[in-house]
C-alpha cells in the first residue's frame, strides 16, 4: 500500500554507525557498533518511492548538512523505528539515530509472539483492573494490524493449554473465550476444547498421565522480530525513497532540548569509525531507548527519578522434534508462578521466558540457572522425550523495559502498558509496552510531539500501512522463485517469508552452484536455508558487521550457535570482499562475532557442560565398554588419540573426512587444547552424553559407528529367514 503522505526529509542512523546519548552538560560513552542514515527530500503531498538507496557517504553528508529536522528519534528498536515511520508518513522531516544495529537489543530477543496477553486479561478480570483490560484490548487490535501489515513475516499460531485437573477445564475455557470476545471482529480464529485423545494426536509429546483434555486458542507469531524492525525501518526510508542500515561504532553524544543552555534543540554525535563529531538539530527529540530510558532522561535532568524497571527474559532454542510443526504450548502457572511458552519456530522449538530483575547492560548474558529453569518446566509437560541440556542449541537474554508511571500516585506499581512523558526541557520519552503495540506506541508519541512542540502535521497514517516486502507477497510466491531462478524449495520458502516481495532482489544476485540442482543459491551451512547472496544483500542495505549478519540479517545465531560459528569465516570473507576489508579488519570482525556467540547466544554455557573438571559418573561396565572403544583408535596404548589415529580407523572402514573437519571434531573434545584427546577426556564426554548435558558430539558418533563396523559380526539365526534349508 502506498503511503498517503510523502516526507519532507527523513534521516536514519543505525544498524551500526553513529550513536546518540543525551546530556546537557556531559557526554556518555557506549561500547556497541554501527549505524546508518538516510536523508530524503520530497515535495509535500506527493508520494515518492525511490528504488535505489543512496550511499553511506551521501547519507552522512546529508545528516551533517546542518539542516533542522522536525523530529529526531533516538533508538532504532521496534519503538524508535515505529516513531520514525509514524512521523515520516505524517510529512514530518525525520531523523533516526541508533547506537548499534537496528533491532539489536530487546527488539530482536523476544518470544516472537504477537499477542494481546492472556495472562494480562486474567489479571484484569481478577483484580477488576480496567486499565489492564484496555491494554489487552488495544494489543489485540494491534495484533490484527501487524499480521495484516507484514503477512510474510507473521502468521496466526494455535497454542495449546493442557488441562490436568477437571476443575481447570471450565475455568480456563471461560478465560480463553473472554480473550476471543475482547478481540471481537479481530479474533484470529475461535478457541476450542480438545479431548485427551485428540490433544495427544495433535501434540504427541505431551505427558499423558492425568491429562484431562486441552484448550486451543490463537495468537500471532513472528518469523523474526529483527526482520520486522528492519521492515518498519525500510518503510520509513522508502516512504521518501531511502532505507537505512549501518556502519560506525557507537560514539559520544549529547542532547540539548529547548535551549536550557544553548537555545538549540538537537543532538551532538561522534562516529567512531570516522572520529568526526557533529550536531544534528531538531525541533523535537524523542527518547525511545528501551532499557536505557533512564540513562538518557538523566542526561536531560539528573534529578529525574527512574521509571524503568529492567527485567531479564531468557529464551532457549531446541530441536524441532520437541514440538509439533504447527502447535504451540502454554504453561500458565509454572513452579514459581511465571508463564512459559513453547513454540515451533523456524523448524526449531523456542521455549521461554523467565522474568528476573537485572541491571541494564548492552550485552545481556543467559545464565545456566535460567536455562535449567526452562528445561525443568518443559520436562513437566513432555513424556517419552528425554529433555536434555545438550539439546539447547542457542540461548539468549533480553531486557524488558518495564516502567512505573511517573504521573501515577502509586509510583511503585509497574505498568505493562507504555508511558509517554515530557520533561521540562521538552525531551519526549516513550517507554514500556511490547512489540505487538509498537504502532500504537509510536502514534501516541508523535501525537504528543506535535502537541508539545507545535509541529505542523496531520493525523496518524500507519493503520493499514503495509510494511516492506508485504506489497507483492503471496503464499505461493516461493514457487516463482523455484521456477524462475532454480532455487531449492526450502531456500525459496525462506526468502519469501523473510523478504516478501523483495525476495527476487536476493535471488537475482544468488551465485550459480555448478550443480544440476539447485541451479543457484549456495548455502552458508548445509542444514539451514540461508544463502551467501543474503550476505551481499545485507551489505547493500548497510550491514557492516558480521554480528549483524548472523543474528539479524539471518537468524543463524538464534537457531544454532555452532552452525553460526561454522558459517562465520565464509560470511566474513564475503563481507570483506564487498567492503574491501583488510586481513586485520577481517580478523577483528571474526573475533568480535565469536565473542558475541560465546557470551550472548549461549555458546559459553553450552561448552561449560564439558570441561576438564567435569565429573565422570559412569558404572564399571560402561567404563570398560568405552575404554574398549577408545583403544580401537589408540592401537599403541598411548593413552590418547590424535588426528592420525582417527584417519587410520576411518580409512579401514572406507570413510573419508577432510583434515580440517577432523581437527574441528577433535577440538570439540580436546579440553586442555593440546592437540590430542586423552582417555579421561573421552570418558568425560561419554559421561556428559549419558547425563544429557551434551548431545550431537561428532567424535562420539564417529567412534561408535567405527566400533560397530569393525566389531565381530554375529551370525544371523536361521529362524529369521523362515528356517532356511
Amino acid at each position: 500500500m502506498a503511503f498517503r503522505k510523502a516526507v519532507k526529509g527523513t534521516a536514519l542512523i543505525g544498524g551500526g554507525a553513529i550513536a546518540t546519548v543525551f546530556g546537557l552538560s556531559q557526554f556518555s560513552q557506549y561500547r556497541n557498533k554501527h549505524g546508518a542514515l538516510v536523508q530524503v527530500e520530497a515535495e509535500e503531498g506527493v508520494p515518492v518511492r525511490r528504488e535505489h538507496l543512496p550511499t553511506r557517504e551521501q547519507q552522512l553528508a546529508a545528516l551533517q548538512s546542518g539542516a533542522e529536522f522536525d523530529v529526531l528519534v533516538i533508538g532504532g528498536g521496534a519503538t524508535g523505528c515505529g516513531c520514525a515511520l509514524d512521523a515520516a508518513t505524517r510529512g514530518l522531516k525525520t531523523a533516526l539515530l541508533e547506537r548499534d544495529d537496528f533491532s539489536s537489543g530487546t527488539s530482536s530477543r523476544s518470544t516472537k509472539l504477537i499477542h494481546g496477553g492472556v495472562r494480562y486479561l486474567q489479571k484484569a478480570i481478577m483484580n477488576l483492573d480496567f486499565e489492564q483490560y484496555r491494554m489487552v484490548k488495544e494489543a489485540l487490535e494491534e495484533r490484527a494490524h501487524l499480521l495484516q501489515s507484514a503477512p510474510h513475516l507473521s502468521a496466526p499460531l494455535p497454542i495449546m493449554l493442557p488441562i490436568y485437573k477437571w476443575w481447570q477445564l471450565p475455568y480456563y475455557w471461560v478465560g480463553i473465550k473472554l480473550y476471543d470476545l475482547v478481540a471481537g471482529s479481530q479474533c484470529l480464529k475461535s478457541s476450542y476444547v480438545l479431548t485427551k485423545s485428540r490433544a495427544l494426536e495433535l501434540f504427541p509429546m505431551l505427558r499423558r498421565d492425568r491429562l484431562v483434555g486441552a484448550i486451543v486458542y490463537y495468537d500471532g507469531v513472528a518469523q523474526g522480530t529483527a526482520e520486522l524492525g528492519l521492515s518498519v525501518l525500510a518503510g520509513t526510508a522508502r516512504s521518501a525513497g531511502v532505507r537505512g542500515g549501518g556502519a560506525d561504532e557507537l560514539g559520544k553524544c549529547g542532547v540539548h532540548c529547548r535551549g536550557v543552555l544553548t537555545g538549540e534543540c538537537g543532538v551532538h554525535c561522534r562516529g567512531v569509525l570516522t572520529g568526526k563529531e557533529f550536531d544534528v538539530r531538531a525541533k523535537c527529540v524523542i527518547n525511545a531507548t528501551g532499557p536505557f530510558t533512564d540513562s538518557v532522561r538523566k542526561m536531560d535532568d539528573q534529578e529525574v527519578p527512574n521509571i524503568c524497571q529492567p527485567s531479564a527474559g531468557v529464551h532457549i532454542v531446541m530441536p524441532g522434534y520437541y514440538s509439533p510443526d504447527n502447535m504451540g504450548l502454554l504453561d500458565p502457572a509454572t513452579s514459581d508462578g511465571r508463564v512459559i511458552f513453547f513454540l515451533p519456530w523456524e523448524k526449531m522449538t523456542i521455549a521461554g521466558t523467565t522474568d528476573s530483575p537485572t541491571d541494564v547492560t548492552s550485552h545481556p548474558i543467559p545464565t545456566e540457572e535460567d536455562i535449567n529453569f526452562i528445561l525443568s518446566e518443559v520436562r513437566n509437560y513432555l513424556a517419552d522425550v528425554e529433555v536434555r541440556r545438550g539439546d539447547v542449541l542457542a540461548a539468549w537474554s533480553g531486557i524488558r523495559p518495564l516502567v512505573t508511571n511517573p504521573d501515577s500516585k502509586d509510583t511503585q506499581s509497574i505498568s505493562r502498558n507504555h508511558v509517554v512523558t515530557v520533561s521540562d526541557s521538552g525531551l519526549i520519552t516513550i517507554a514500556g509496552g511490547k512489540w505487538t503495540t509498537y504502532r500504537a506506541m509510536a502514534r501516541d508519541t508523535i501525537d504528543t510531539a506535535i502537541r508539545e512542540h507545535s509541529l505542523r502535521a496531520g493525523s496518524c497514517q500507519t493503520m493499514g500501512l503495509q510494511l516492506e516486502g508485504a506489497e507483492h507477497w503471496s503464499p505461493t510466491l516461493y514457487i516463482r522463485l523455484v521456477q524462475d531462478y532454480g532455487l531449492e524449495s526450502e531456500v525459496a520458502q525462506h526468502l519469501a517469508s523473510t523478504y516478501g516481495g523483495k525476495a527476487f532482489e536476493v535471488a537475482k544476485i544468488a551465485q550459480v552452484t555448478g550443480k544440476r540442482w539447485p541451479i543457484v543459491g549456495k548455502r552458508l551451512v548445509s542444514e539451514f536455508p540461508y544463502i551467501e547472496a543474503e550476505v551481499v544483500y545485507g551489505v547493500k542495505e548497510y550491514a557492516r558487521t558480521a554480528v549483524d549478519i548472523i543474528s539479524r540479517r539471518t537468524r543463524l545465531a538464534f537457531l544454532n550457535v555452532q552452525a553460526a560459528h561454522e558459517a562465520l569465516p565464509r560470511i566474513v570473507d564475503i563481507m570483506g570482499k564487498e567492503l574491501n576489508w583488510c586481513e586485520q579488519k577481517k580478523k577483528e570482525e571474526l573475533e568480535t562475532a565469536k565473542a558475541f556467540l560465546y557470551y550472548e547466544m549461549g555458546y559459553k554455557v553450552k561448552t561449560d557442560q564439558l570441561t576438564d573438571s567435569s565429573e565422570i559418573s559412569l558404572g564399571p561396565s560402561d567404563i570398560e565398554r568405552y575404554k574398549k572403544r577408545f583403544h580401537m583408535f589408540d592401537k599403541d596404548k598411548k593413552g590418547f588419540i590424535t588426528i592420525v589415529d582417527v584417519q587410520r580407523v576411518l580409512q579401514s572402514i572406507s570413510v573419508q573426512i577432510d583434515e580440517n573437519t577432523l581437527h574441528e571434531i577433535l577440538n570439540e573434545v580436546d579440553l586442555n587444547k593440546n592437540g590430542q584427546v586423552e582417555l579421561n577426556e573421552f570418558l568425560q564426554l561419554m559421561s556428559a552424553i549419558q547425563k544429557g548435558r551434551v548431545s550431537g558430539s561428532r567424535l562420539a558418533v564417529l567412534m561408535k559407528s567405527a566400533e560397530e563396523k569393525l566389531g565381530p559380526r554375529q551370525a544371523i539365526p536361521v529362524d529369521r529367514s523362515g528356517g532356511g534349508l
